[in-house]
């Protein structure tokens, strides 16, 4: 347990010892004033001579005494008084009890995570995080509350606006949770978009059509790509400038490169029942469908080996190519390239000329080919595999048969590749997801007006700013960067825009209100969400079409994501990182500094992540930075891992250094913080002072069950995020009265920051 914070009672020892002080002080000062009496009435007889009379000597002896009592009185009243006002300033110098309704829940999360039985010098993250369950996280569950908080705004009250963007909000995220409908309508929905591309031979009747027109349908009337995906992103060369980028396809099936053939032959089935159940459910010829099914996932398969790896593209050199779209017509023919991207890209005005960006030009010459050959041979099944496929990417909005066919299809496929089962999602969770992605606009507007108003906004503000101080004042003295380099990294985080909440169009009221003419909902959901996907494509193109704006944000206003981008210099931090239980005006300012702060110094040091790698900063003391860097690297090392843990590489060092620089920047901005504003407060029945709330609120953010790295996370594991920055620490050992040699209190630490 750590020791209680002993913040009134340390005020109130040393009130004592000032009062006792000033006591003695004025009662000297009572009985020189007594002396000083006898003296004067002394003098004063002596003047008169011997001849006064015994009355007026003892008149002057009664006035004497009586101005002693006075004089006692006053000054009795004067040490009160000081007594009192020396009592208030000192109580009120000292840590307050936060009760309030935000404090007693962030009270009750602590306690439901935390094991307080664990010892917080040598286990600290199972004091933290100890009861902990499941696969949930810290960021995951805030991002829930963030749903849930998105949900309880479209399940109001009827928008004020008649036919305004709110109400179409509202309206596709009721006819989303009204699965009665979605269930009586059953297949017939899909079997009407099928009927549009011409049909297919597995059922009913199937009309042959070009198959480039079925393909422009497809990308542009459905949002499926089967062969290779086209999207608007930034131009290499030009970070503003949209370009077409022409990229590999994504696939259902998890294969992999150099996949052991066991687990490939498993997965192969496992897909070919899914594709089976599909045909099924629209009515198809079992016999067909099995045939049918079965090309399609040899297509697949062969698609799937024209791939090359990421690695292999980029030792050659060749992560992208510039064509034009003529030169690709010429490489890759069987795709009518000008028509099918004319049409996805719609108002974009294009010309053979039009330049794109190819990401594996060789996988797109073999598709090619392979579409020709399918073409002579196997027309009929090509239109089944492109169908198959857009059944698979319309399941969510069909109804539960579909989506338990999907969902048992991943979960065995999680189970063959060795992946924890994803836990099953309610409803609302999928609608809120699927309404905010087609009206990111009026549900940004609606959440930033609900959870992040001027007053949060002006706080996350102040916290980042003493941040950023901090970080710029610490550049100042760190050994290894010599005064060059010091000066221009402090430059450079003195200039870093920051964009606080959400970007400045979900700021304005009327976005709320935005017409969304372009989309038609009902009959069926299924229509809706088509209509939806249509809108949002070409609202897509509209926005890379005007000037371009000074950043583009990654994220919805209410995820939970900061990120720096280099090309931009731009740090932005979303209005749902700022929700309980990271960040509350009415916590106290350890919780705020020690959980969102920790945040923003972890962003703030990406800046200057490549200083920190070998040969990037080339006038930074060289042996300095390296001893440096083989003390943090030797640190680490000394902790336990989970088994089939594994984070040596470059990346995670990089976050390694962020996380010890974050703790100790978003530390001291606390400690000046405090220094220059009183007032703070604790948390009740916690018994931790403000400072271990602080650390308690850091580890808090990092709490999630422990589990085999994921490969595309580069950060530590969950509770080395937590002891290696807090063994870095001193602060920390000195708080919780941690004893040397403990493991958070090493006999010697890194100096990196």
């Amino acid at each position: 347990m750590p020791q209680r914070y002993l913040g009134a009672q340390t005020a109130g020892g040393s009130q004592n010892v000032v009062l006792a002080s000033l006591s003695s002080f004025l009662l000297h000062s009572l009985q020189e004033g007594g002396d000083q009496s006898e003296e004067e009435l002394r003098g004063q007889s002596q003047a008169r001579g011997t001849g006064s009379s015994p009355e007026e000597r003892l008149s002057t002896a009664w006035w004497a005494s009586a101005r002693r009592v006075l004089t006692a009185i006053l000054l009795f009243g004067l040490l009160l008084g000081s007594s009192v006002l020396l009592f208030y300033i000192f109580w009120n110098c000292g840590p307050r009890l936060c009760e309030t309704p935000v404090c007693l829940d962030l009270r009750a999360r602590y306690q439901a995570s935390g094991n307080t039985s664990a010892a917080p010098c040598n286990d600290f993250f199972s004091f933290a995080c100890g009861k902990v369950k499941g696969s949930s996280n810290s960021f995951q569950s805030l991002a829930e509350e963030n749903k849930s908080q998105l949900r309880r705004i479209l399940e109001a009250q009827d928008p004020l606006y008649p036919g305004s963007g709110e109400e179409k909000a509202f309206q596709f995220y009721s006819s989303c949770m009204d699965t009665h409908s979605i269930e009586a309508a059953g297949a017939g929905p899909l079997r009407q978009v099928i009927e549009e591309l011409g049909g297919w031979c597995i059922s009913g009747n199937w009309t042959s059509l070009d198959f480039n027109r079925t393909l422009r349908l497809l990308m542009s009337q459905y949002g499926h790509f089967p062969f290779f995906r086209a999207y608007l992103g930034p131009h290499p060369a030009s970070p503003h400038t949209p370009v077409i980028q022409i990229d590999q396809p994504e696939f259902d099936v998890p294969l992999k490169q150099k996949q052991e053939q066991k687990i490939y032959a498993q997965i192969i089935r496992e897909y070919l029942t899914y594709l089976n159940r599909l045909g099924t459910l629209l009515g198809g010829d079992p016999g067909k469908v099995q045939e049918h099914a079965s090309l399609s996932i040899s297509i697949t398969s062969r698609l799937f080996q024209f791939l090359r790896p990421l690695e292999h593209r980029w030792t050659q050199g060749k992560l992208f190519q510039m064509v034009t779209i003529h030169q690709l017509q010429e490489m890759a023919p069987a795709i009518d390239w000008l028509s099918c991207l004319q049409a996805t890209f719609t108002p974009m005005s294009l010309s053979p000329s039009q330049p794109l960006v190819v990401h594996d030009l060789e996988y797109l010459k073999n598709m090619s080919h392979l579409v020709e050959e399918l073409l002579l041979t196997h027309r009929d099944f090509l239109q089944s595999h492109m169908i198959l496929g857009l059944v698979g990417t319309l399941s969510p909005a069909l109804d539960s048969k579909f989506q338990e066919a999907h969902r048992e299809l991943s979960q065995k496929l999680r189970e063959l590749t060795e992946q924890p089962p994803m836990p099953a999602r309610p409803r609302w969770m999928k609608c809120v997801e699927e309404t905010g992605t087609f009206f990111e606009p009026t549900l940004a507007a609606l959440f930033v007006r609900e959870a992040f108003g001027p007053s949060t906004r002006s706080a996350a503000m102040e916290l980042f700013t003493a941040i950023q101080d901090v970080l710029v004042t610490r550049l100042r003295r760190l050994p290894w960067m010599d005064e060059e380099t010091q000066k221009a990294t402090q430059q450079k985080v003195s200039q870093l825009q920051v964009e606080m909440g959400a970007p400045e169009w979900a700021l304005k009221p009327e976005m709320a209100r935005q017409e969304y003419s372009d989309i038609q909902l009902g009959p069926t959901f299924l229509q809706s969400v088509l209509s939806c996907h249509r809108s949002l494509r070409a609202r897509i193109v509209r926005s890379f079409l005007h000037p371009p704006s000074p950043h583009r944000w990654k994220v919805s206003p209410w995820e939970v994501n900061a990120y720096y981008s280099t090309s931009d210099h731009v740090v932005v931090f979303p209005a749902g990182l700022f929700q309980p239980p990271f960040f509350h005006l009415g916590y106290p300012r350890a919780v705020n500094f020690g959980a969102a702060g920790s945040i923003m110094a972890h962003k703030l040091l990406q800046i200057i992540y490549q200083l920190w790698l070998p040969g990037d900063c080339p006038a930074c003391d060289a042996r300095a930075l390296h001893g440096a860097r083989l003390c943090l690297e030797h640190h680490y090392a000394a902790f336990l891992l989970p088994s089939r843990t594994s984070f040596n590489d470059s990346f995670t060092f990089l976050e390694n250094v962020a996380d010890v620089g974050g703790l100790a920047v978003a530390l001291q901005a606390y400690t000046k913080r405090l220094l220059w504003h009183s007032g703070e407060t604790t948390l009740p029945s916690l018994d931790l002072s403000p400072q271990q709330i602080f650390f308690r609120s850091y580890a808090q953010v990092m709490c999630r069950k422990p589990s085999p790295k994921d490969s595309h996370d580069t950060h530590s594991p969950p509770p080395l995020r937590v002891h290696g920055p807090l063994s870095s620490t001193p602060a920390f050992a000195r708080h919780f009265h941690c004893p040397r040699g403990a493991l958070l209190n090493p006999s010697n630490r890194c100096q990196l920051w």
